[in-house]
């Protein structure tokens, strides 16, 4: 009878459990099996390695690889930000509701919508270069997000806007979770801003900034597929091509399933590996403070 009763919450939870492995587990079976076949996935002959071979010496995926890579150079900037407006609002500094507003609006749209507005500021007669106009800075007036050369950093313009506002939530919720005494204690001893912000908040902030530099890095690699199709669709050429939208190039505008689900493979490999490196990091934050 007891053994019986061991055995009950696992029964409860079996359903849940298949259900997760149907709609997540299958999925990744069959892509990596796609990825040792050649063109007609499933169907196709195995190949083994051949198709990550194709992939390897494919120079537009080096070029998306280059500009995922490219986009990480966004996460320090997205940090510094994040911190700066999240400290602002802590302390309601002047004007700290129109911060809040401005700064938490984008986030809460969808990024394909916050492509597409994107798209009419940046483009060669959108808002931007029309004011840049009217105020006779007509050298400042570029295209945007038909230069080689500024296609890609326009994008990364766009993704730090929008993504901005999750990590000024994450850094505020984590200020108003500490006790206000030792900053208190920092005020009566004359610290300014800047010490406050050194040896105070930023301590107190380490095991956040650790869980956000990571979440975010996993963005900047496998989530900015909506940027990239809405603003540019990769181009000009392939100037903004990135490994997700390579993905989808490759399987279906190429009809090359193989050669898509081996760079999925490889992206799954690198999330896999980052939200491990998250857990370890929680681990030892959790393990510090309990020390």
């Amino acid at each position: 009878m007891l053994r019986t009763r061991v055995w009950v919450p696992y029964l409860y939870v079996a359903p849940a459990v298949a259900l997760l492995c149907l709609v997540f587990a299958y999925p990744v079976v069959r892509v990596v099996d796609f990825s040792t076949r050649l063109i007609r996935g499933a169907n196709g002959p195995y190949v083994g390695s051949l198709n990550y071979q194709l992939v390897w010496e494919d120079s537009t995926f080096h070029d998306a690889l280059k500009h995922s890579a490219l986009l990480l150079l966004a996460v320090p900037v997205l940090l510094v930000l994040s911190i700066f407006f999240a400290v602002l609002l802590y302390e309601r500094a002047r004007g700290w509701r129109i911060y809040r507003s401005v700064l938490f609006l984008p986030y809460i749209l969808a990024v394909p919508i916050v492509g597409i507005v994107a798209s009419y500021i940046f483009e060669l007669n959108g808002a931007l270069n029309s004011i840049l106009r009217a105020v006779h800075l007509n050298g400042l007036a570029l295209d945007w997000l038909g230069s080689e050369k500024l296609s890609l950093l326009t994008v990364g313009i766009v993704i730090v806007w929008r993504e901005l506002g999750f990590g000024i939530v994450l850094f505020l919720a984590r200020l108003l979770s500490m006790s206000e005494d030792q900053l208190e204690a920092a005020r009566i001893d004359g610290a300014n801003w800047w010490a406050r912000l050194r040896y105070v908040i930023l301590p107190e902030l380490r095991g956040t900034i650790e869980f956000y530099v990571v979440v975010a890095s996993i963005t900047m690699i496998a989530w900015v597929f909506a940027y990239v199709y809405t603003l540019t669709s990769g181009g000009p050429g392939t100037s903004s091509t990135v490994l997700e939208l390579y993905i989808y190039n490759q399987g279906l505008r190429n009809s090359l399933p193989g050669m898509a689900s081996a760079v999925a493979v490889v992206l799954l490999a690198v999330s896999i590996v980052s939200i491990s490196l998250l857990l370890v990091v929680r681990a030892r934050a959790r393990a510090e403070e309990l020390a």
